[in-house]
Formats: structure tokens, C-alpha cells, sequence
């Protein structure tokens, strides 16, 4: 769904996955609605691009999934044109829909099972000793599925996302790579 709507803004979209059934639901989602972009088999933690290449690199619920989230965002950041910028949407550590999807790993799911939820903190960290510059963090609370509440509760969630992330069933980072000549240690050198 971000690639079609990255891609009717007119961005000229290249959207992974290492899913090929992923790959074919956003063909078709493309496809039906008369949008393009390019889509690629790929591993996020071996980025098939050449370095400096992209503007913009947005990855939502990916870290969560890889066995080596550091190696992940270094891959963005080599892929990362210089003043370029980053934004990650992850899986909230402290939240009722994170410890819903706990107890499904602990029933079995290999999916919850391999998971990792973040917290803002450590989401932050992880960003940062890649080099980039981290701007604004947001989250947005799981609500359960009861109608009135969630719709009180939808009233004061922005409010509230950009002041604390705690409760957060998804957290949203941007992040900047520091333009050529401002780099700071750490960063990925490509």
C-alpha cells in the first residue's frame, strides 16, 4: 500500500521484498490501479542497489523480522544518497498488541516466535550508531476492537505519539544521512 501511494505521488518507487507472493500482491495492487514502480526480490541486510542511489529509504516492520537489524540499516545507509533521509516504522516493545503477539510465539508462531520488538530507545540507538541524525519519533497505540473506546481513544493519539511512545504498538523514526564533509563517527562509509 506505501508503494502505490509513494508512487501516485510521483516518486519513482523501487520497492523489495523477500517474498515472492509479496511481490505479486503489489504487482497486482499496481497493476489495478495503473501505478508503476519497480519491485525486486532482495535481502534488506544485502541491499542489491549501488551505494548513494536513493533519496528516500523507508522500511516498516522489517527490522522486526531480520536476524541482524544492525547489518539492515547499515545496507540502507551504504544505499543512502548523502543529506538523503531514512524512515522506519517498527513494532512497538511495550504495548498490548506486542505482548498479544508474544504469547502467539510462545504458542508456536514461528513468525512471533522470531520477532523482535523495539522499544524507542533502543530503535534510536540502533539508528544512530549508523551515523544518521535522528529527527522526529512517533508511535500509535494498539487499540482493542471496541468500537467507542477506540474511537476516544483515536481522538488522542497524535497528541500523544509525539510526546511518548510508551504503550506504542508502532513506533515511526526519521532519520537524516549527514550531507558529505558533516559525517559523524560511526557512519557508514560507502
Amino acid at each position: 500500500m506505501l508503494t502505490l501511494k509513494l508512487a501516485r505521488s510521483g516518486a519513482r518507487v523501487t520497492g523489495l521484498d523477500t517474498d515472492p507472493r509479496m511481490l505479486a500482491a503489489a504487482r497486482d495492487r499496481l497493476g489495478a490501479a495503473n501505478a508503476e514502480a519497480q519491485l525486486l526480490r532482495g535481502d534488506v541486510q544485502a541491499l542489491p542497489f549501488e551505494a548513494d542511489t536513493f533519496d528516500l529509504v523507508v522500511a516498516i516492520t522489517v527490522l522486526c523480522l531480520v536476524p541482524d537489524p544492525s547489518l539492515a540499516v547499515h545496507e540502507m545507509v551504504r544505499v543512502l544518497k548523502p543529506g538523503g533521509r531514512l524512515v522506519i516504522g517498527e513494532l512497538g516493545r511495550h504495548s498490548l498488541w506486542a505482548a498479544m503477539r508474544r504469547v502467539r510465539g510462545w504458542l508456536g508462531s514461528a513468525t512471533w516466535s522470531a520477532a523482535h520488538f523495539w522499544s524507542r530507545a533502543e530503535l534510536r540507538r540502533l539508528v544512530e550508531a549508523s551515523g544518521l541524525k535522528v529527527g522526529a519519533m512517533r508511535g500509535a497505540i494498539f487499540y482493542p476492537p471496541v468500537g467507542w473506546f477506540a474511537s476516544l481513544a483515536a481522538s488522542v493519539d497524535p497528541w500523544l505519539g509525539r510526546r511518548a511512545t510508551f504503550g506504542a504498538a508502532f513506533i515511526a523514526l526519521a532519520a537524516v544521512r549527514p550531507p558529505l564533509g558533516d559525517e559523524t563517527p560511526g557512519l557508514c562509509k560507502s
